[in-house]
């Protein structure tokens, strides 16, 4: 037996096939699960997604709950990225340019703008920008005192020469997941966050602290609970390449407000690709970091054992700086005190001759046939610029898709029992039909996911020791058209949801490093992202990846896109 045939016998994913709900069969759906026949269509349901034959799968290991990765010399609490480490500017890229923060940062310190003046123009930008047809909705809630007061601050500093780091100034939006003051956390939901954080996430402390000026909370799809962006509560965020395609979710208006210029970097959170999907649709940079690496201390509590916060940025460039911000040891939180000291050394070279990129190509080809030409082209750049391909194999891939879907599924669903008897209705029909399905695994069914991540952590650990990173596109369509029935009551296509996040959730399962970057554009226009998934605490090197992309694709201008950053 060849190896590509071996390959193909290893390899079990397959498309599901689920029916898409939107209107009123969404709604006769979520009725349907409400009442006392839903024990009839449950069991069908959980078979066609694949997790009753992981019920029935003997697995020997042990489970793993948290997927932490011990090192010899943990970091002191204060360790961060050294100074002389963070990234100058890039070298200009082909295409599209995106001002960076190098770009205000340079642009505030020779007078050519301020933090005040382009707060004005930010907030100009966000209201024209929901003035639109169709509207943008890349934020839920934008306090413009607050953002005018910490932008004259910043104007303030930078004048009198005590800038507080490059960042000082510099626009930078936040998820509404993660708290930040003076705002509610709402999580994308209408009953949550009627009372105003108290006190700021540790991402949040430590990009205030940089002096970055936080421009407002960005939309999301509800509670995390799905990867289109879709929200029927703040409205559906529009993905600036195309706004009648979806952004991609769960952080899907940090995406938005990144590749429509309204600033460098926004923070996001990914349990199962919600940084790298967005990224990945809306054509940028989305970095989610190994576990543990970037403080959870302030994030509303939905998927602990898979969460992460990461940066979404415009360039590498500027998530390497951002990531700089914002990984280290934090007290807030024990999962951060693992983890050797963050470091970008080397994260700018160029020259891939030293790196081998793995490939599982049944894998890396299940996926749209734009997609897929457009990874593999990149690919090719990679091989020009001294990068060494291996064939890898990858087995049990379907175990590990649905024992993610279990974990982050009954983790959202724990922690939520709380509000749903009471606030069942006014979740949006999408995640009432989520929750309710979430609500049918039991205690062994979450078990038996975590003794699948043992071994999935074994095996993804096996190919990386060989190779230097796991390559992937960034997911397995380019961002699809949304439904005009699904902007006022949202939409259920799990047979979509697969396709979407076929290369997602194994990163967050195991507690690995991934990045999406821009690979490329298909015919539409529509941009294509690749992801690298790498060893423990190897972030340079993803983002390495990353700029070695950028400096072989030419970027294309979204269709919605303001310059806020406007010298004199």
């Amino acid at each position: 037996m060849n190896k590509q045939t071996s390959a193909n016998d290893l390899y079990d994913l397959k498309s599901v096939n689920l029916p898409r709900l939107i209107g009123w069969t969404l709604r006769l759906m979520a009725a349907f699960l409400r009442g006392p026949l839903r024990s009839l269509l449950i069991p069908s349901l959980l078979r066609s997604a694949g997790v009753t034959g992981v019920r029935e799968l003997q697995i020997d290991e042990h489970p793993t709950f948290y997927p932490v990765h011990h090192v010899e010399q943990p970091a002191p609490k204060e360790a961060r990225v050294p100074q002389s480490e963070l990234p100058g500017p890039a070298a200009k890229a082909p295409g599209f340019h995106f001002s960076t923060v190098h770009d205000y940062a340079a642009a505030f310190r020779n007078g050519l703008a301020t933090p005040e003046e382009t707060a004005v123009n930010v907030l100009t930008a966000i209201e024209s920008s929901d003035a639109a047809e169709p509207p943008l909705r890349a934020f839920i809630a934008v306090n413009r005192e607050d953002v005018l007061e910490r932008a004259r601050a910043a104007s303030e500093r930078i004048k009198n020469g005590q800038p507080l780091s490059l960042f000082d100034g510099v626009p930078v939006a936040v998820k509404d997941e993660v708290d930040m003051t003076p705002y509610p956390t709402t999580v994308g939901t209408s009953f949550l966050g009627k009372i105003p954080a108290t006190r700021d996430a540790a991402t949040v402390a430590r990009m205030r602290a940089a002096g970055a000026v936080l421009i407002g909370k960005t939309n999301m799809h509800e509670i995390g609970l799905g990867v289109t962006g879709s929200n029927p509560h703040y409205g559906t965020p529009r993905n600036p390449y195309d706004p009648s395609r979806f952004t991609g979710g769960s952080s899907s208006g940090s995406a938005a407000t990144v590749a429509a210029g309204l600033c460098p970097v926004a923070i996001g959170a990914d349990g199962g690709g919600s940084i790298r999907v967005p990224a990945s649709f809306c054509g940028i940079v989305g970095l989610k970091s190994t576990f543990g690496r970037v403080s959870e201390f302030g994030a509303a509590p939905l998927d602990w054992s898979v969460a992460h916060l990461g940066p979404l940025a415009a360039t590498a460039t500027d998530a390497a700086l951002a990531w700089a911000v914002l990984a280290g040891p934090d007290a807030k939180d024990a999962m951060s005190q693992h983890q050797p000291a963050p470091s970008l050394a080397g994260w700018d070279n160029l020259d891939l001759h030293d790196l081998t990129l793995g490939v599982f190509w049944p894998w890396f080809r299940h996926a749209a046939s734009d997609v897929v030409a457009v990874c593999e082209s990149m690919l090719k750049k990679f091989v020009e610029m001294g990068a060494k391909v291996r064939d890898i194999n990858i087995p049990d891939l379907n175990a590990g898709r649905v024992a993610h879907s279990m974990t982050i599924s009954s983790e959202m669903a724990q922690e939520h029992d709380r509000y749903f008897r009471e606030h069942r209705r006014d979740y949006s029909l999408e995640v009432q039909i989520s929750m309710s399905l979430a609500r049918q695994f039991t205690s062994r069914d979450y078990v038996q996911a975590q003794r699948i991540r043992t071994r999935m952590i074994k095996k993804f650990g096996s190919v990386l020791h060989d190779v230097d990173a796991i390559i992937t596109p960034g997911a397995g369509i380019a961002a699809p058209r949304i439904p005009q029935k699904a902007l006022r009551a949202g939409l259920s296509d799990l047979g979509a949801l697969t396709e979407i996040m076929r290369f997602a959730g194994y990163a967050n399962l195991t507690g690995l490093p991934a990045i999406s970057f821009p690979a490329g554009y298909n015919v539409d226009g529509m941009p294509i992202g690749m992801q690298a998934i790498g060893g423990p605490w190897k972030e340079a090197l993803l983002l390495r990846l990353a700029l070695a992309a950028e400096s072989r694709v030419e970027r294309q201008k979204p269709l919605i896109h303001f310059d806020v950053l406007q010298s004199k």
